[in-house]
Formats: structure tokens, C-alpha cells, sequence
């Protein structure tokens, strides 16, 4: 039996899983966003006391690769390289697109297509597309939503919108054949992935590795009251 403990911190929801091969064992999850730095340890101790394991126990450490926001995967990241080298365990990275993706395949089935996405801003999203069994169609791109985006998978399959950047798009991407949902990512998305990736020994460089942002962090200027250029 593999025990994998996944952690998903890409996006407002920071949640821990631990798994035993493909099945979720436990699953603890907090949505208050900008609190993944005070609760990913606490998440990861009530996980791994629900499963009735310890950390000798888990076999390989997964992380939700990105993209998503800059300091939830960095924060995750952080987190998730030091047990590795505390522990001495394999590196697994997801992509963050392809866990919505899975889990949105498990709650709606039936669907052509699905397309996972993460609010960016405004009416920005990062996507990709997957068919229903779990192939990547669309790579991981960022994408302004208009009438057009997806017209062609729109017109010849049915398609799941989903994703925290999904509800946004409702109005622009829903039709017949399309719905548009909005779903939240979790760390026990991450399983299947993670066991076929365990399987497959497919592991990080845990020393070199880095989340995928898709884009160039920028810092917010700060403005100081009373203070003027």
C-alpha cells in the first residue's frame, strides 16, 4: 500500500490529503484565503491523525505545481520541499489545472470535455483543456474570456467549464453543450495523478524544483497616505 500526502495551496483553498494508492484516506481543507501559511501544518497533523498514520508512513510528498497564486505555491512549496528532505521522500508535483480537471470528471461525468480554471483577474483565467479521460487537448495557457474563447469546442462537444475562474465566464460560455461551474481545487484531486506519477517514478528534483507560475510575479507598489510621486 503507497501512502501519498498531497498538498493543494495554488488557489484560495489550502488543503491537505493523504491517500492509500488511489483511495482518500483523509482530507482536511480551509477556504479563508491568504491563511495557507498559518494552517498548512494544522491541516497536515488532523489529516494524518484521521488516517491513523505518521509521517514514517507516507511513502511520497505531492504538491499542486501551479499555476495559481504566487504565494500559495510558493508557500506550498516551501513547505512541501522541507518534509521531502526532512523525510527523506519522493517529490511528486500535479498541475494545478490537471487536479480541477479530475475532480470536475468525478462530480459531473459525462462530459466531452472539461476546462479547468483559475481566476487571474478581471476576465483573465488560466486553462487548459482535457477530454473525459484525462488526456490534455489545450495546453496551459492564460486567456481573456470573450464570445469567441473555446468556439470551436463549444460547437462540437459538450464542455465542462470549471474552476474558481469558471462563474465569471458564465455568461460569455454557457450554451447547450457548454456549462460553466465553478469548483474548488483540493489535495484529493491530486491523487490519481499522484499514484500514477508514484507508479511511474516520476519524481521531482526536489533541490531544483519550482512551481509553475505562467506568469512573472509583480508587486503590488505600495501607497503610503500622504506620500505622492
Amino acid at each position: 500500500m503507497t501512502h501519498i500526502l498531497c498538498f493543494e495551496t495554488a488557489t484560495e483553498c489550502c488543503s491537505v490529503a493523504i491517500s492509500a494508492n488511489t483511495e482518500c484516506l483523509a482530507c482536511e481543507e480551509v477556504a479563508e484565503g491568504h491563511s495557507h501559511s498559518e494552517k498548512i501544518l494544522e491541516l497536515t497533523g488532523k489529516c494524518l491523525d484521521t488516517a491513523g498514520l505518521g509521517f514514517k508512513d507516507v511513502d511520497a510528498i505531492c504538491i499542486s505545481g501551479g499555476p495559481g497564486s504566487y504565494t500559495g505555491l510558493r508557500i506550498g512549496t516551501s513547505t512541501v520541499k522541507g518534509l521531502c528532505y526532512a523525510l527523506s521522500k519522493p517529490l511528486i508535483a500535479v498541475p494545478t489545472l490537471e487536479g480541477i480537471a479530475c475532480g470536475a470528471r468525478a462530480a459531473y461525468p459525462g462530459m466531452e470535455l472539461y476546462c479547468p480554471m483559475i481566476d487571474a483577474r478581471r476576465m483573465e483565467v488560466f486553462c487548459a483543456v482535457y477530454d473525459a479521460q484525462g488526456n490534455i487537448r489545450k495546453e496551459c495557457g492564460s486567456l481573456i474570456i470573450g464570445t469567441d474563447s473555446f468556439l470551436e469546442e463549444r460547437m462540437s462537444h459538450s464542455i465542462l467549464f470549471c474552476g474558481n475562474g469558471a462563474e465569471k465566464c458564465n455568461g460569455l460560455l454557457s450554451s447547450e453543450r457548454s456549462i460553466c461551474i465553478t469548483t474548488r481545487a483540493s489535495a484529493k484531486n491530486l491523487i490519481p495523478a499522484a499514484y500514477s506519477r508514484w507508479m511511474q517514478r516520476h519524481f521531482e528534483d526536489t533541490a531544483y524544483y519550482e512551481p509553475f507560475y505562467l506568469k512573472e510575479y509583480v508587486a503590488a507598489k505600495p501607497h503610503v497616505k500622504g506620500l505622492h510621486d
